[in-house]
């Protein structure tokens, strides 16, 4: 490949050889010279213009390529974007049953108390009916309690697969970026 500086060397060259027999010319040279000289300069013109019609195909094709790697990034900014955008919507998608769950078992734990409570009083002949139906609420209560904590953990469970799993994805995503 043939540097700026060679082509304008190059072309200096034909100028000088034009210019030189130009002056031949005028000293009286005979007629075959001067279509030799016609012929050099037409032949320095052509040199010319084909370098110069090389030099902005070359132009052109670097403009392509750049124009080619600015759509590239281009469309990588975009779906690095979409991945940052959900990177950071990436919440608990079962926040809100869990929240539901919380609440009922909060629940649960308050009517315990009382039931608890009555549970434990010494008084267990006069009041023995009273104390196997608190007794059968009760065990009915913490039945319900560790259902729900049991529920509790599955969808805690759950959850953290799917995160961990879209986290993955996303993860995968960057790295195909690169």
């Amino acid at each position: 490949m043939t540097t700026q500086r060679q082509i304008v060397e190059h072309q200096q060259t034909q100028m000088q050889k034009v210019k030189n027999s130009g002056a031949i010319s005028f000293n009286g040279s005979s007629p075959l010279s001067d279509d030799k000289d016609e012929e050099m300069s037409r032949s320095a013109l052509s040199a010319f213009r084909a370098k110069e019609e090389e030099i902005e195909r070359k132009k052109m094709e670097v403009r392509e390529r750049v124009q080619a790697q600015l759509g590239r990034v281009e469309e990588e900014t975009k779906r690095l974007a979409e991945i940052r955008e959900e990177l950071e919507a990436l919440s608990d998608p079962m926040r809100k049953e869990v929240g539901m769950v919380r609440k009922r078992i909060d629940a649960v734990n308050r009517e315990l108390r009382p039931l608890g409570q009555s549970c434990q009083k010494k008084d267990f002949i006069r009041r023995e009916k009273e104390y196997k139906e608190a007794l059968e609420a009760f065990n009915e209560k913490n039945k319900e309690k560790a259902q729900l904590l049991t529920k509790l953990m599955e969808l805690v469970s759950e959850s953290e697969k799917m995160r961990m799993k879209k986290l993955e994805e996303l993860s995968k995503n960057i790295e195909s970026i690169q």
